[in-house]
C-alpha cells in the first residue's frame, strides 16, 4: 500500500517545525531529544516494521488467486463461481476503511500507538476463523471482510507516521514499504500451493495465522510515532476541502478507474495458466512473477516520483501497462509468455501506487493547508471503491464472455472481456495526462 511533504535541513528544530503547522501545539523543548529523520536506527526500525506489516497483509491478499484456483477446482463451497468476491473484499476493505481509521487515529492520538498491534491480532484471528468456514458467506466475512479490516488497522500507522520519520527520502521509503508486499508475494503463492495440496485450505489458513503473528510480533514495538503526542486534538487536519479542487478530482477519477482492473490479473492468472495445461505449482509462478516485478516497479517508481513531475510517472505506468495487457496477455498462448506478462504488468502497474506521493504533493500545491495523510486516505478510499466493484464485475465479465474459440490468444480462452476491461481501466488510469494536455490541471 503508499505521501510527501518537504522539510528543511538547516537544523533538527527547523526540520521538525516545518513538518506540520500543528507542531506548535507540542512543547518545542522536546525537539532536541527526537531521533533524526531520513535515517538512524529508529527510522530504519520503523521502516522495517512497516514493510513487515505490508508484506504480511498485502502479500497474502494479493496471492488470493492461488486460493481461488483451489476453491474452484475442489468445489469447496457451492458458490465458487463468485469466489473472487472474497479476495476483492479483503483488499477493498483495507482501502475503504483508510479514511475512517486515519481519522480515528488523529482524534485518539494516544490510542493510535497500538493500532498496528490491534490490527495484526484481528488479521490472525480472521484467518483462524476462516479455517472453520462451512459456507461461502463465512469465508467472505472472515478471509474477506475480517482480514481486510484488520489489515487496514495494522498498516494505517505507517501512513500517519511516515511523514514524521522520512522527509527527502519519503517516496523511496514508501516504495520500499510497498515492495515488501512484492517480496512476500514471491514466496507466499508458492507456499500456499504446497500447503493447500498437502494439508487443504483449513490447515493452510491456520498455519498462516500463526506465522503472521510470529513474524510481526517482534517489530510491532517499533511501529510508533517519532513526535510526542499532541496535547490538543488536531481537528484542523480533518479538513477535506481539498477534495473539491480540480487536481484532486482528476487524480481521483483516474485512481478509481485504474483500480477497477488493477487486481484482476493477480486473481485470474493462475486460472488462465491452468487453462493452458500448467500444474497448480507452475500456475502459481505467474503470481510470483507479477509480485517479484512489483518490487522493482514500486521502488523504481517511488524513487522516480521523488525526482520527476507526476505526469511523467503516470505516463510511464499507463503506457507500459496498456501495452502489457493488450499485446502480451491478450496474445499469449503459452505459459512463458503469460509469465512474461506477469513481469511486465508488475513493473508498470505495480508501481502505480508509488505515484500517490507525487499526486499528494501536487494536491498540496493548490491546497497548502491540506494534511498529507488525509489526502492519502481519500486516494486509498477511491482505490477501494474500484477494487470492491471489480470483484463481482469480473465475474460478470467471465460469464458474459462469448469470445472463446472465436478470437486469438487469451482473448479466445474465456478471458477476452476481462483482458479488455483491464486494459481499458489502465488507460483511463492515465486520464490526468489528458487533463494536463487540455490544461485542466
Amino acid at each position: 500500500m503508499d505521501v510527501k511533504t518537504s522539510f528543511s535541513d538547516d537544523s533538527q528544530s527547523c526540520e521538525d517545525a516545518k513538518l506540520s503547522p500543528y507542531l506548535e501545539k507540542i512543547d518545542s523543548q522536546v525537539f532536541d531529544d527526537l531521533p533524526p529523520t531520513d535515517g538512524g536506527l529508529h527510522a530504519w526500525l520503523f521502516l522495517a516494521a512497516s514493510a513487515m506489516i505490508e508484506a504480511l497483509f498485502w502479500g497474502f491478499a494479493s496471492s488470493f488467486g492461488v486460493f481461488q484456483s483451489y476453491y474452484r477446482e475442489n468445489d469447496v463451497f457451492p458458490d465458487t463461481d463468485i469466489v473472487a468476491v472474497v479476495g476483492t473484499c479483503a483488499t477493498g476493505m483495507a482501502y475503504l476503511g483508510c479514511p475512517l481509521i486515519i481519522t480515528t487515529m488523529i482524534l485518539l492520538p494516544r490510542a493510535a500507538r497500538w493500532f498496528s498491534t490491534i490490527g495484526m491480532t484481528f488479521m490472525c484471528l480472521s484467518l483462524a476463523l476462516a479455517s472453520f468456514s462451512t459456507t461461502f458467506t463465512h469465508l467472505v466475512l472472515s478471509q474477506g471482510l475480517g482480514f481486510g479490516i484488520g489489515g487496514c488497522i495494522a498498516y494505517s500507522p505507517s501512513i500517519l507516521y511516515m511523514p514524521e520519520w522520512f522527509d527527502k527520502k519519503r517516496g523511496l521509503a514508501f516504495g520500499t514499504v510497498w515492495a515488501g508486499s512484492g517480496l512476500s508475494g514471491i514466496l507466499i503463492p508458492l507456499a500456499l500451493d504446497k500447503l493447500l495440496v498437502q494439508f487443504g485450505f483449513r490447515m493452510t489458513l491456520r498455519i498462516f495465522s500463526a506465522l503472521m503473528f510470529v513474524l510481526a510480533a517482534p517489530l510491532l514495538y517499533f511501529h510508533k510515532p517519532r513526535l510526542p503526542v499532541s496535547k490538543v486534538t488536531q481537528y484542523e487536519r480533518l479538513n477535506l476541502r481539498f477534495l473539491l479542487s480540480r487536481v484532486s478530482i482528476v487524480y481521483q477519477m483516474g485512481n478509481i478507474a485504474e483500480a477497477l482492473g488493477f487486481f484482476l490479473p493477480a486473481i485470474y492468472l493462475p486460472t488462465v495458466a491452468r487453462s493452458l495445461g500448467a500444474s497448480s505449482f507452475v500456475a502459481s509462478l505467474t503470481v510470483t512473477a507479477l509480485n517479484l516485478a512489483s518490487v522493482f516497479g514500486s521502488v523504481s517508481m517511488g524513487h522516480l516520483s521523488d525526482r520527476c513531475p507526476t505526469w511523467i510517472c503516470v505516463a510511464i505506468s499507463t503506457v507500459g501497462t496498456v501495452i502489457a495487457v493488450f499485446l502480451i496477455w491478450g496474445l499469449s498462448t503459452t505459459l512463458p509468455v503469460l509469465i512474461l506478462f506477469g513481469v511486465a504488468y508488475g513493473l508498470f502497474a505495480g508501481g502505480y501506487s508509488a505515484i500517490w506521493a507525487g499526486m499528494i504533493k501536487d494536491i498540496q500545491k493548490v491546497n497548502p493547508g491540506a494534511d498529507p495523510t488525509m489526502i492519502f486516505s481519500t486516494i486509498a478510499f477511491g482505490r477501494g471503491v474500484g477494487n470492491v466493484v471489480s470483484g463481482p464485475f469480473s465475474e460478470v465479465l467471465i460469464q458474459a464472455d462469448h469470445w472463446q474459440g472465436q478470437a486469438i490468444g487469451s482473448y479466445g480462452r474465456g478471458f477476452g472481456l476481462t483482458i479488455v476491461c483491464t486494459g481499458l481501466t489502465a488507460f483511463l488510469g492515465g486520464s490526468s495526462l489528458m487533463a494536463r494536455f487540455l490544461k485542466c490541471i
